[in-house]
Formats: structure tokens, C-alpha cells, sequence
């Protein structure tokens, strides 16, 4: 059984916040079947996207879906966003560029 969007992005949140992450939702998407993208943002002018994918092996997987200027990072996932309004958008703030979306549980 899938966890509803609404309540991943919710232990998302707190798992960062106990990490002293900052992150705040940018985009509400479906609360039950909306997929999750999360910037990643350094700071610095330089941003992440990831977006859950299928690996080879079938299992969940964070994949890269963009990388560099934070302005190309935004247009990337605006052009997601047009794509799929039902899209959650998360972004993570944190100079030393940690997610957590490569600990245990966070794929599902």
C-alpha cells in the first residue's frame, strides 16, 4: 500500500525539520496521487530538482531532474508544473546542500 501524497510530504517536512532543514511547500498538489518534486537550494544561486522515479530494478528512486543556476532550476520545474498541476513542490534550503531524500523510506 502507497502512502497519500499529502501525508509523505508531511513526514518529509518533519524529518527535516528535526534536522534543521528549512523547507517550505511551494506547490499543493492532489493530496492523494500528486507526485513530489523537491528543489534543493544552497543558497548560493545554485539549485537541485529531484523527482521520483522507477529504477531498473523497479524500486522508487530520486532521480536528478535538474541541476545548476537556481533561475534554470525554477524554469525546469515550471515547465513540470505546466505539465502536471496536480505536482507538489517542496523546497529545501540548506547550504550544504543536504535533502535527505537518500536515507531509508523517503523513496516510497
Amino acid at each position: 500500500m502507497r502512502l497519500t501524497a499529502e501525508f509523505w510530504v508531511q513526514a518529509y517536512l518533519a524529518r527535516l525539520r528535526l534536522a534543521d532543514i528549512p523547507a517550505f511547500v511551494v506547490a499543493r498538489g492532489d493530496a492523494t496521487a500528486g507526485a513530489v518534486l523537491v528543489k534543493q537550494s544552497t543558497l548560493d544561486g545554485q539549485a537541485r530538482a529531484f523527482t521520483r522515479s522507477l529504477g531498473l530494478d523497479g524500486q522508487r528512486v530520486w532521480a536528478l531532474l535538474a541541476e545548476g543556476a537556481e533561475p534554470d532550476v525554477d524554469a525546469a520545474i515550471a515547465r513540470q508544473r505546466k505539465y502536471d498541476p496536480d505536482l507538489w513542490v517542496i523546497e529545501v534550503e540548506d547550504r550544504a546542500g543536504r535533502h535527505l531524500l537518500d536515507e531509508d523510506g523517503l523513496a516510497e
